[in-house]
């Protein structure tokens, strides 16, 4: 019983009781603070001296969601559900006022719905964010949200998941009020006032449909249009098909229980399982650990207060604008003043725009254009914590960008290269600091991308690993650590997925059938189509500093023995580039053209490159357009982990979801080998391939793989 009374602490005072939901940091709906409610409702009912009850969260959070980590157990499914905690609230005999702060999500919101009345501090956030796990908003929030806001207000908000502000919440109908100072005491103040009004037109299972009238058509252009958005996730269009059901069941409560019917399809799926991975695994990859045991746990990092960024192209603004937003000031340079200038209109460019989109104050945007501050040369960079390069991907330039910046930083700085493949061990050589060398490799656009693959180096010190760590969590990224190789582990595993696609040109598809079928697999865009919008010279300049683009191989088609696709060179040095060209793969109408269309210039290489080859062009099913891409990479991953450079699979995973696109209800694809088509399957096709296609190292099977396959093959 006192567990019960930690978690959802009962107290009356006067006429008013409150029901205080103690379960830190976020007061999760667990089943024992499910019974705390309850039983907190049954005293409040039983008291002839209270006359209304207040709903809260103690510390810094409204109960902000159901404990997920219980979905696995019994526990998620043991009395009192939080159905019936709603059913209770809703039909109780005494007022029910919801005091929501900080964040009321999903069974926390459901909780504020079946009160009823809502009062709101001004910084309070509401939202049903379940879609983002594979389910929907179980516990009758798909039945309830329809009822105090407008119908395509409520399968927007359920369908995003996104989370709106108090402010908003208030437009929409979802609070009743928005209040400074202490929500709990003006809640408990406004329970007094309302005691002796009805209770009836405040209980929103009662409550008609908002919208009702127009529900034909909205929910058939929001299908249509979460068709478009979703990629084969079932979720959002199960969700829009429970809100359906507060339209088409004849009464609130038969709602109710065609929503339960399509939770549970949802928590059978493998999608829903996926997403609640990727979820844990999200927030396992800042609790990193190098091999030689060395931890989070064990090491602190340096608060960074000021840095510097050189190179003022997309990639350093970015990258300057996720500094400010952090506060830390930053020097921000260039080569020249007109590049610089350049530079910085671009910056302002961008945090300006939050302003237009009413994200932030124009005083406040001032504010972070202040932090930063242009220069032209490396004086200023004497006493800064960290300096981030971000120069043309070439090893020379950068060699002689870390010499100059060793001789002027102070001891302490930590020096760091934004390489997306080169050696940091090499980098670090020309330093007097190895230890203070780091990699940080931002994802482009670098002020929207959300995920930092930092690289250690054999001499990267730990602390300067914790510090390049907090930095990203800082900026609001998702930050991996990885080990040192070329491609380090996305770019890696980048590298048999972009081979595997231009081999597929080779054999018989054309770029729109390769793209259409990783679209279908659940990716927003294809091979080709990321390689027009990045720019087919990125990939070009690279495979150039490698020394694999030349007239000097004998054989085309072989690069050191490997099986080799010039596609991709030959495309660029036809002059297109991609998107900025008005031509790449695709062809988009006009410099900067957004929308692809199939282009026969580029079939007729294709074509002629087969013919040229002998290479006899055959039709390719989407299965193997699929195995090859994606199992490729996998592979590689194996062998990622294999070598240290990956520490576990939710790292790999989590780059793959927020640096390249991966689908997230198909889990990552590491989840997705073992769990989705397991392992003996992979590596079954693996070993098939690596007996057709000899001559590309990257179908050789990887002993880890291998290994797996087999453990897990004795247990089917």
């Amino acid at each position: 019983m006192s567990l019960i009374k930690e978690m959802a602490n009962y107290s009356a005072e006067k006429e008013i009781a409150l029901i205080s939901v103690t379960n830190p940091p976020v007061n999760a709906l667990s089943h024992h603070v499910r019974q705390g409610i309850m039983n907190g409702l049954k005293r409040a009912k039983e008291d002839p001296n209270v006359q209304a009850v207040v709903l809260c969260g103690s510390g810094r959070t409204f109960p902000a969601g159901a404990d997920i980590t219980e979905f696995a157990s019994h526990l998620a499914t043991k009395e009192p559900h939080l159905v019936g905690i709603c059913t209770e609230l809703d039909s109780f005999p005494k007022p029910v006022v919801a005091a929501i702060h900080g964040t009321a999500l999903g069974g926390g919101l459901e909780l504020c719905l079946s009160a009823h009345y809502r009062i709101a501090s001004k910084s309070a956030k509401v939202g049903f964010p379940e879609v983002n796990i594979g389910i929907l908003p179980g516990a009758t929030g798909t039945q309830r949200l329809p009822r105090v806001t407008h119908l395509k207000s409520a399968i927007d908000l359920i369908v995003s998941g996104r989370q709106v502000n108090a402010s908003e919440a208030y437009d929409l109908g979802i609070v009743d009020q928005i209040v400074d100072g202490d929500v709990v005491s003006k809640a408990s103040e406004f329970a007094k006032s309302i005691v002796m009004r009805p209770l009836g037109p405040r209980r929103v299972s009662s409550m008609p449909v908002k919208g009702i009238e127009h529900a034909s058509t909205i929910f058939e252009e929001a299908r249509q249009r979460t068709i478009r958005r979703s990629r084969g996730a079932i979720a959002p269009l199960t969700c829009i098909q429970a809100i359906q059901a507060s339209v088409e069941q004849p009464t609130f409560e038969k709602g109710v229980q065609k929503e339960s019917e399509l939770m549970y399809y949802l928590m059978q799926s493998g999608q829903a399982r996926a997403q609640q991975y990727a979820f844990f695994a999200e927030r396992s990859v800042s609790k990193w650990q190098r091999p030689n045991g060395v931890s989070y746990k064990t090491t602190k990092p340096v608060r960074v207060k000021t840095a510097a960024v050189i190179g003022a192209g997309t990639m350093g603004v970015g990258i300057a604008v996720s500094l400010i937003s952090c506060g830390v000031n930053v020097f921000l340079t260039e080569q020249n003043q007109e590049y610089l200038n350049r530079g910085m209109e671009i910056l302002k460019s961008i945090i300006f725009s939050g302003v237009k989109r009413n994200r932030i104050s124009k005083s406040q945007a001032e504010k972070l254009v202040s932090l930063v501050t242009p220069v032209l040369d490396y004086g200023s960079f004497s006493h800064v914590d960290i300096v981030i390069e971000a120069v043309f991907e070439n090893m020379d330039i950068k060699k002689k960008v870390f010499r100059k910046l060793d001789a002027v930083c102070k001891p302490s700085a930590i020096l760091a290269s934004n390489t997306s493949t080169l050696n940091i061990d090499e980098i670090a050589s020309v330093t007097s600091r190895p230890e203070k060398v780091v990699g940080m490799h931002f994802f482009s656009p670098a002020h929207i991308m959300k995920l930092l693959e930092n690289i250690y180096g054999k001499a990267t010190s730990p602390e300067t690993i914790a510090t390049a760590m907090d930095l990203g969590q800082r900026m609001k990224k998702i930050s991996v650590l990885v080990g040192n190789c070329h491609g380090f582990v996305g770019n890696r595993m980048m590298g048999p997925y972009t081979a595997e696609a231009g081999f597929l040109l080779e054999e018989g598809c054309f770029p729109q059938d390769v793209d259409q079928a990783l679209r279908d697999f659940g990716f927003a865009m294809g091979a080709f189509q990321t390689s027009d919008l990045a720019g087919a010279d990125i990939g070009y300049k690279i495979r150039k500093e490698l020394g694999l683009v030349g007239p000097r191989w004998a054989d085309e088609r072989l690069r050191m023995g490997q099986r080799y696709s010039p596609l991709g060179d030959m495309i660029v040095e036809a002059g297109r580039l991609g998107q900025k060209t008005g031509k790449g793969w695709y062809n988009y109408g006009k410099p900067g053209g957004r929308t692809n269309m199939r282009d026969v210039e580029v079939e007729e290489i294709i074509v002629n490159f087969s013919k040229k080859h002998d290479i006899k062009r055959r039709r390719i099913s989407p299965q193997e357009i699929i195995e090859r891409c994606l199992y490729s990479l996998i592979n590689e991953g194996f062998k990622a982990l294999e070598e240290g450079i990956a520490a576990k699979d939710e790292d790999i995973d989590i780059i793959w979801i927020y640096g390249y696109g991966w689908p997230r209800h198909m889990g990552g694809p590491m989840y997705y080998a073992k769990n989705m088509v397991g392992l003996p399957k992979v590596y079954e096709r693996i070993c098939y391939y690596h007996s057709i296609y000899k001559n590309s190292k990257h179908w050789i099977p990887s002993t880890l793989l291998k290994q797996m396959a087999l453990s897990q093959a004795s247990k089917l």
